[in-house]
């Protein structure tokens, strides 16, 4: 099946959830972007700023770029001025450099706070228990040029969909929580993402609003790029 085929079959099955597809390009060239573009998909996320720095010359300043991997906070600078969302929000102190970085772009920079929901050590996120302290304390509320959208976690690497399952519903318990008992000016909590290629249909189920999906669209990753 083409890369414009995928979407489009993509699009459809997620359309009565009301989600956004996020198509991850990390990896693979501008020209598979283009394709997707072509095909409707304006959503694309890359997993390194200097990738997403390289492909955005090359193509549509339609397209809305998703910072989906680790931020490192030395990196900010060079996507604050067109970023389109930063998922992998984690602590207070990338917080503090994106909203410098928002304030010399006169932008404000929507974020998702990355929660570590896998059991894996491996993947990064902050605990559940700091961020309803970020929020409980306030600390958010000095950031005038961040607005905090939501939430992003990854479910564990694993076969056992009951595991997945229960993982994305603790996450989803939280964005309830939060929407229900934080609110200021830098926060709108409508963005809940989680689900990739490979459990993005048990997290439609658990209530995502966004789902990253990439090899399922593009293929396997290309890891010489």
């Amino acid at each position: 099946m083409s890369i414009a085929q995928t979407i489009s079959q993509l699009l459809s099955e997620i359309k009565s959830y009301g989600a956004t597809l996020i198509a991850v390009s990390k990896t693979h060239p501008a020209e598979a972007i283009q394709e997707a573009l072509e095909a409707g998909q304006l959503d694309f996320g890359e997993n390194k700023v200097q990738e997403m720095q390289d492909k955005k010359p090359l193509l549509s300043n339609k397209i809305h770029w998703h910072l989906i991997g680790h931020l490192q906070t030395n990196k900010v600078k060079y996507i604050a001025p067109y970023v389109h969302l930063i998922h992998s929000v984690d602590s207070l102190k990338l917080l503090e450099e994106i909203n410098k970085e928002g304030k010399k772009n006169n932008r404000i920079i929507p974020c998702l706070l990355q929660v570590h929901i896998a059991q894996e050590e491996t993947k990064f996120g902050a605990d559940a228990n700091d961020i309803r302290t970020w929020l409980g304390n306030r600390s958010l509320d000095a950031f005038e040029h961040v607005q905090i959208k939501g939430f992003m976690g990854m479910a564990s690497f694993t076969t056992d969909e009951q595991k997945v399952r229960q993982e994305f519903k603790q996450l989803k318990q939280l964005f309830d929580e939060c929407t229900k008992h934080y609110q200021s000016a830098n926060t709108e909590w409508s963005s809940l993402c989680m689900g990739m290629s490979a459990d993005y249909k048990i997290a439609l189920e658990e209530g995502s609003t966004m789902i990253r999906v990439g090899s399922a669209i593009f293929g396997n990753r290309n890891y010489q790029i």
